[in-house]
């Protein structure tokens, strides 16, 4: 049976479900390579059947692909689904990220472009995807309360920023949560970010607990998958951060449940307003997702699952090193 529980999404937010569905490798072009459309919308459908109701994406997801396929599952269904959309990526016609722009100007025509593909008339979570170091955050979070006030946006999110820049942030709006990478082998979030959150009653919704697949030992296979250019997947790290995941596949097998949902199960002890985001393509991937709500886990056993898979130990950073320099979370 599937859980009722819900969790208040920040001291401002909606109730949402204890995960969330992320659809950044949903569609043709999506990050991790080729999907099937039919099977990602789907996808969409059992989840909202199930009671997931959080659904993000981004206008930059696919070129902008990914909000149409979201905007298409959705059709006959936006009263239940919570639309988180990021914003901010600019690309070039090959796919490639060249830069970011969070001024005010270019905050309400993102998403103006935002409500056209997903067919709705409001977005219930808005962020930006990073910061724009050229743009004070007041000027970005003030854009997005415009849009508030104007009745496009029910609340405001953050994307990978650190404590310093949430607390700015949330001096001018209140903002519901902070989406970061957060899980077994990336705790950074734990030093200085968590404690402010939990302070300033933001929540989180977590994506990469699942280390993108490494921690289940997926690999990049697709051509136009970006995980052969992430250095936790790459030679020498790759190799050496197998242990890492046959580790936690004995851990996973001793307690009878399969590793994804051990890992998730793990994020989900570490605080109440901790939100997974997962990034299912499948109604297989998305069902073995939500079974890991039913996992409980005491103390002593998140303290063996962290003994026994060791942030410490993980090979490569999260991201290149030109992309963690850009990183507000990481300063």
């Amino acid at each position: 049976m599937t859980t009722t529980e819900t969790i208040k999404l920040g001291a401002t937010g909606p109730n949402v479900f204890p995960l969330a569905l992320g659809c950044m490798g949903m569609g043709t072009a999506g990050f991790y390579g080729d999907s099937d459309e039919a099977e990602n919308i789907a996808t969409i459908h059992a989840a909202l059947e199930r009671g997931v109701n959080l659904i993000d994406t981004g206008d930059f997801y696919g070129r902008g692909r990914n909000e149409l396929l979201v905007g298409k599952a959705l059709a006959g269904r936006r009263d239940r689904a919570l639309l988180s959309v990021k914003f901010g990526a600019m690309m070039s016609p090959d796919g490639g990220i060249v830069g970011f722009d969070a001024r005010p100007a270019a905050v309400k025509n993102f998403l103006t472009h935002s409500l056209t593909r997903l067919g709705v008339d409001h977005v219930d979570i808005y962020r930006p995807a990073r910061l724009d170091p050229a743009v004070p955050i007041e000027e970005t979070v003030g854009a997005i309360a415009d849009m508030v006030k104007a009745g496009f946006v029910r609340h405001i999110g953050l994307s990978e920023v650190g404590a310093e820049t949430i607390r700015r942030a949330a001096a001018v709006h209140p903002i519901v949560d902070l989406q970061i990478e957060y899980g077994l082998v990336s705790r950074g979030p734990e030093a200085t970010i968590f404690p402010t959150l939990d302070e300033l009653g933001i929540a989180v919704t977590a994506y990469g607990v699942l280390s993108r697949g490494l921690l289940t030992g997926s690999r990049p296979t697709a051509p136009r998958d970006f995980r052969a250019h992430l250095p936790r997947f790459a030679g020498a790290n790759g190799e050496k951060n197998q242990q890492l995941v046959d580790a936690l596949a004995r851990a996973a097998a001793e307690r009878g449940v399969k590793p994804a949902q051990l890992a998730i199960a793990w994020v989900r002890a570490k605080g109440r307003s901790i939100v997974p985001l997962l990034g299912a393509r499948t109604r297989a991937q998305l069902a073995d997702a939500i079974a890991a709500v039913e996992i409980r886990l005491t103390p002593d056993e998140v303290a063996a699952l962290e003994a026994a898979v060791p942030a410490s130990a993980v090979a490569g950073t999260r991201y290149a090193e030109a992309q963690m320099r850009h990183l507000d979370s990481e300063r």
